[in-house]
This record gives structure tokens, C-alpha cells and sequence, in this order.
């Protein structure tokens, strides 16, 4: 009986091991994609996957996934601290027909999305749908072609907890709405940076109750209304062009709104309406 006893003991042990080895290589600190991967592939550079969501399952929080080469990557909900990074030079897609292209729901997680086309196809919902998490920080993308009724935004805020967005040299164009900072419940402290929100229908920058932003070095052109604030919004403006929209700028009241004389406010239907508020360099 003891030996027997004593098998079993070493059986469960290996056994033990083997489970935990799995899941160790299950959850790599880097993953890969490539548009001739696989998702059954382990997602290494050598076997990569074939798709943001058969990847991000094998990748460790705080790791990140990386695309060796252009492909078309899918829709992915990200409930973990991650950084996706498309590759510079090339085009790492994800085709959102329908649907979003990427859902952020990482409560206290800070997520990177850089480099990466979100392609809304003229009826996406939404390109980044940021519901969860303590900070996002999107660089380098290009969103585009989110017109489904009801959302179609390039970027939505509806963060219900305090929560930060940064994004820095993008381009957001033929949306609804080219950045919608709408938290539920919670605030959104914005840092937008060389982003051009263009040929959006509705705003290209909309910013609701709960948000502050601050807008700099960026562009809103040809938009439905290139700014709005509205009630319990904050906006600061810097060294950014607003033109040839319907409406330049409109506060609205309950709004504010700050903008800085290195700002070019004209050519639109209505420059500002509401208050603006002209506050001097220092």
C-alpha cells in the first residue's frame, strides 16, 4: 500500500508540473501575429497567430503583442494590461463591418494600441470602445468608417471609473463622431496630441459631462461641428487648427472652454458659439 500510495504521489506531482508548464507558455510576455499565422500556433515569433484574440489569450498581462507583418487582425476585447503594437511601416489591420474593432474593458489596467487601421467598413459601431480601465494611451492608428446608428464613433470614452486617454499622431476620419469622451459616472482626463479629427458628420471632437481635454497641435476640418463641449465638460485648446466645419466651436452653456492665441479658429460656417474663453500666453 505505500508504494502504491507513494506512485500516486509522484504521478500527481508530474502531473502538477506538466499543468503548470502549459500554462506558462500559455501566457508568453510576448506574442506574435501574422497574416499567415495560426491561432492553434503556441503565438511565438517562429509560430505566430493569426488574429489579435487567438493571441491576446496566450499573452501575460502587462505583455504585449507584436504583427511580423501586414494581415488583417480582427476585432479583439481586451480585459488585461496589454500593449498591441501593429509595426511601424506597415499595415496591421483590424475590419469592424457591424461591430467594434477594439473593446477596452480592463478595470485599473493601462492598455497600448499603437500602430494598428480600424476599418469600420461604413457600418462599425464604434473603432476603440473604451469602457474599463485606468489609462489608454492610442499612437499611431488611423480610424475610419464607423457610421452605425446610435455610435460610430473612432474612439468612445464611457469609462464608469477615473480614468486618462492619450492620443498622439492619429488620424480620425468618416465617422460620426471622431472622439467621443462620454464617462459613465466617472471622469476622463484627455491628452490629445497631434490628432486629426476630419470629414466626421458629427464632431470631430465631442466632450460630455465628466471630461476634460486638452487639445494640442491637432486639426478638426470639414467636420459636421469640429469641437463641442458640452455641460460639465472642460476643454483647453493649444496650437491646433480648426477649420471649414459647419460649427468651429460650440460650448455649450454648462460648458468651458479655453483656447490659447496660438489657435486658428476660421473658415468655418459659425466659428463659436457659446463662450470661448481667450486666455493670454504666460
Amino acid at each position: 500500500m505505500p508504494r502504491t500510495m507513494s506512485l500516486l504521489g509522484i504521478s500527481a506531482t508530474m502531473l502538477a508540473l506538466c499543468v503548470w508548464a502549459g500554462g506558462a507558455q500559455a501566457q508568453a510576455s510576448r506574442t506574435w501575429v501574422s497574416g499567415v499565422g495560426d491561432d492553434a500556433n503556441p503565438c511565438s515569433r517562429t509560430a505566430p497567430c493569426k488574429t489579435f484574440a487567438g493571441a491576446i489569450s496566450k499573452t501575460a498581462a502587462n505583455g504585449e503583442i507584436d504583427a511580423l507583418d501586414p494581415g488583417g487582425f480582427g476585432s479583439v476585447t481586451i480585459t488585461k494590461a496589454i500593449t498591441i503594437d501593429g509595426g511601424g511601416g506597415q499595415v496591421a489591420g483590424v475590419l469592424a463591418a457591424g461591430t467594434f474593432g477594439i473593446l477596452v474593458n480592463a478595470p485599473g489596467a493601462i492598455v497600448t494600441l499603437r500602430n494598428i487601421q480600424i476599418d469600420g467598413f461604413g457600418t462599425g459601431t464604434n473603432g476603440i470602445d473604451y469602457i474599463a480601465g485606468s489609462g489608454l494611451i492610442v499612437e499611431h492608428c488611423n480610424i475610419f468608417g464607423f457610421h452605425a446608428a446610435g455610435s460610430g464613433n473612432g474612439i468612445l470614452v464611457a469609462n464608469a471609473a477615473a480614468a486618462t486617454l492619450t492620443v498622439h499622431d492619429t488620424y480620425i476620419t468618416n465617422n460620426i463622431n471622431g472622439i467621443q469622451l462620454a464617462p459613465a459616472g466617472g471622469a476622463i482626463a484627455a491628452g490629445l496630441r497631434d490628432v486629426r479629427a476630419e470629414g466626421n458628420t458629427g464632431n470631430g471632437f465631442l466632450l460630455g459631462a465628466g471630461s476634460a481635454a486638452l487639445i494640442d497641435q491637432s486639426t478638426a476640418l470639414l467636420n459636421g461641428t469640429g469641437i463641442t463641449v458640452n455641460a460639465g465638460g472642460i476643454l483647453f485648446l493649444g496650437n491646433s487648427e480648426v477649420l471649414g466645419n459647419g460649427t468651429g466651436v460650440n460650448v455649450v452653456l454648462g460648458g468651458t472652454g479655453n483656447t490659447y492665441h496660438t489657435n486658428e479658429i476660421n473658415g468655418n460656417g459659425t466659428d463659436v458659439v457659446g463662450t470661448l474663453t481667450f486666455t493670454p500666453l504666460k
